[in-house]
């Protein structure tokens, strides 16, 4: 294990074999945003703000357009609000937690000033480093702010498309005439698509390459959410399993697009530099009609890995919970993942779901970033560096999410001796995170690891073909023995069925497997004695 590993190790606790370490592509900071800067080179870091320009959808805008257009209507019109433009400061995960029940969709920066440096995160200046930072929403006018977290509200704006008095067009008035005359008196002209306004909201198709499979040709990344935003108006709809996004709201400007890695199956991908449920990729200015994009390892690093790590979880919830994984159970809901980009081990503490650490320790290791901690507890995290390719992001990926399978039968009462035992072995035996042979409680990490390296093995076969892999047969314990087991009819979901809470050690797997499939005895008892088990 190397010392690399140290942070994430002491926090996440299962660590897989780790990945060779390669240079990937540094953009250089002078990635400027413009309507013509290809999305794929755009930047991935901080946000960049210019000036705060003035909000054409503002009540009080969108009033004075119609007066301009409309000067002896203007008296008979009030407009009241569809939509109120505010900003909270959660202190801490569990109201993050509360406002996302309540619908809340976030974006970390203003949405009323100009972007001279796309990026995918930002943090406000008056914010400390290390706390979370105002997040932004644009909310129903209805909204029911919640008693205890703080808030402002900083514009009550009027969006047309919001409003149902307007749609049914007994008015007189031409909205999207007001919508532009209301860009022209705010000084946003420019911005403005002049002539007709797109016919539909965008829509395209978001789709990833993986070289080695498919014959690599693209195939749609599915579950992830397409954010489109001009100044307040805001749009966003999930991509379905081929790819395919629509959204409902249409624009009368290039929307800045975005990638949100809160998927539909039931996970997030969270924590790049800054704290957040769920990491964004910028995509940046598209066409309002809707645009496709096609990611592959040529496009920035950090797009390209939270993409793969996203099909790959998407293509294992999925087949647990449609295709059945021939038995295996889906990772627990709302499952959370973190991105570490400078060290090379994965893990699946299960932290967000219940794990117990002794919070006393792992500080004490953590230093800074136990901090951490009180935010966002994570259940899984991967380590992207030297992860330049859709294979090596898969094998990561598949390995933690059949840990988190395995939590899902087992629970707690399974995962805080495992999770003691890694910590106790690499902190204060000095050894690596799987300890020895003989090691006091041993067995748990000898019946998840030997389960979840055999996973990788078994669905990177099935996805690539050629011969079985053998990650993890270099170790004390041995996967080969599920894998020998597979190749005899015992297969995966007949060995998950065996992987109970009270299977704690090699013994006991071998007596539950031999209790639960006696027809199999000697094939069992073969491969046990084979590997002296």
């Amino acid at each position: 294990m190397k010392k690399t590993a140290l942070i994430p190790l002491i926090l996440c606790l299962w660590v897989a074999v780790p990945t060779a370490c390669n240079k990937s592509e540094v953009l250089s900071n002078d990635t400027y945003i413009t309507d013509d800067t290809p999305w794929q080179r755009l930047s991935h870091e901080k946000i960049e703000l210019g000036d705060k320009l003035e909000d054409p959808y503002t009540v009080e805008n969108v009033t004075k357009a119609i007066e301009a257009l409309y000067p002896t209507k203007a008296g008979r019109i009030t407009l009241k609000p569809t939509d109120i433009y505010a900003r909270f400061l959660p202190k801490d995960d569990k109201e993050f937690e509360t406002l996302m029940e309540l619908g809340v969709e976030f974006m970390d920066h203003p949405l009323d000033y100009a972007i001279i440096k796309d990026g995918d995160y930002y943090h406000d200046p008056e914010i400390e480093e290390g706390d979370v930072t105002w997040q932004y929403a644009v909310l129903p006018e209805d909204f029911i702010f919640p008693e205890g977290i703080k808030f402002e509200i900083l514009d009550y704006c009027y969006i047309s498309d919001n409003d149902p008095s307007t749609r049914a067009g007994d008015d007189g008035i031409d909205w999207d005439k007001v919508e532009e005359k209301a860009f022209e008196l705010t000084g946003n002209s420019a911005l403005y698509i002049h002539g007709t306004k797109a016919s539909s909201g965008p829509q395209g198709r978001i789709t990833i390459v993986d070289d080695e499979y498919n014959g690599g040709k693209p195939f749609g990344l599915g579950g992830v959410k397409v954010l489109c935003n001009s100044f307040v108006k805001c749009g966003g709809a999930y991509t379905d399993r081929d790819g395919y996004y629509k959204l409902s709201k249409k624009f009368s400007s290039k929307p800045r697009y975005m990638l949100t890695f809160k998927n539909k199956a039931g996970f997030k991908i969270g924590y790049n530099l800054i704290l957040s449920t769920a990491s964004t990729s910028t995509l940046g200015k598209g066409a309002a009609e809707g645009q496709d994009f096609q990611i592959d390892k040529t496009c920035n690093h950090k797009l390209f890995v939270r993409s793969a790590i996203s099909a790959a979880a998407y293509d294992y919830i999925m087949r647990c919970k449609e295709d059945g994984m021939d038995g295996v159970a889906a990772p627990p809901g709302s499952l959370r993942i973190w991105v570490f980009w400078s060290i090379n081990a994965s893990s699946a503490s299960m932290l967000k779901h219940g794990t117990l650490i002794d919070n006393t320790v792992v500080g004490k290791y953590l230093g800074v970033f136990a901090e951490l901690l009180k935010w966002f507890l994570p259940d899984i995290t991967i380590g992207a560096k030297g992860a330049e390719t859709f294979q090596d992001i898969y094998k990561e990926t598949v390995h933690e999410l059949a840990h988190a399978s395995h939590f899902s039968k087992v629970g707690t009462k399974f995962w805080d001796p495992y999770a003691k035992y890694v910590l106790t072995s690499f902190i204060f035996r000095g050894r690596e995170a799987y300890g020895n042979e003989g090691d006091n409680n041993c067995g748990y990490c000898e019946i998840g690891e030997m389960w979840a390296y055999y996973m990788q093995n078994k669905l990177f076969n099935e996805r690539y073909g050629g011969e079985m892999p053998v990650a993890g047969a270099n170790f004390w314990f041995h996967p080969q023995i599920f894998s020998f087991l597979d190749e005899r009819g015992i297969t995966k979901g007949k060995i998950f069925k065996v992987l109970d809470n009270d299977v704690t050690d090699i013994s006991k797997l071998r007596s539950k497997l031999l209790s639960t499939y006696p027809d199999k005895s000697e094939i069992i008892n073969q491969v046990f004695e084979r590997y002296g088990k």
